[in-house]
């Protein structure tokens, strides 16, 4: 999809920096996040600094900077989940998957989000894999339910 990058960014208008989130997100949506590439090709033709679009998009937790695993792991790590343990259940995550939030597994099976609430607060802790909640996580729990997904 690597192709469409250039197509995409011609749709808009040069130079118009007004332009740049929505550049961005029309990337993100064809390509699952933002390439290297593509960050190249929106500095040439905004006229804009690789930094200056780096700072712009790492504002926004909309945009990802690694391609998304085949399932997408979110910790909640809001009040009642950080109170039952939610940062003692990203730590053992990051240990059993090998990677931290913001990055994707070298065999493309998990990304991991850290995020501040997924609206479960009454069934803390919970994490969601794909579009699936799982509440009351326990380190036992969490291993044997990621063993479900492949």
């Amino acid at each position: 999809m690597v192709n469409s990058i250039p197509q995409i960014v011609a749709k808009y208008e040069s130079r118009n920096k007004g332009n740049l989130i929505q550049i961005l997100q029309d990337v993100q949506r064809a390509e699952g996040y933002i390439p290297e590439e593509a960050i190249d090709h929106i500095s040439s033709h905004l006229w804009i600094s690789r930094s200056e679009i780096f700072g712009v998009a790492s504002f926004y937790s909309q945009f990802k900077f690694n391609p998304p695993g085949r399932h997408s792991l979110k910790i909640c790590l809001g009040t009642a989940c950080h109170v039952q343990g939610g940062d003692f259940l990203l730590n053992a995550l990051k240990s059993e998957i090998g990677i931290s939030p913001n990055e994707t597994t070298e065999d493309g099976r998990f990304d991991l989000e850290r995020v501040a609430c997924l609206g479960c607060c009454a069934l803390a802790p919970v994490v969601m894999i794909d579009d699936v909640i799982y509440s009351n996580v326990s380190v036992i729990k969490l291993k044997e339910t990621l063993n479900q997904y492949e």
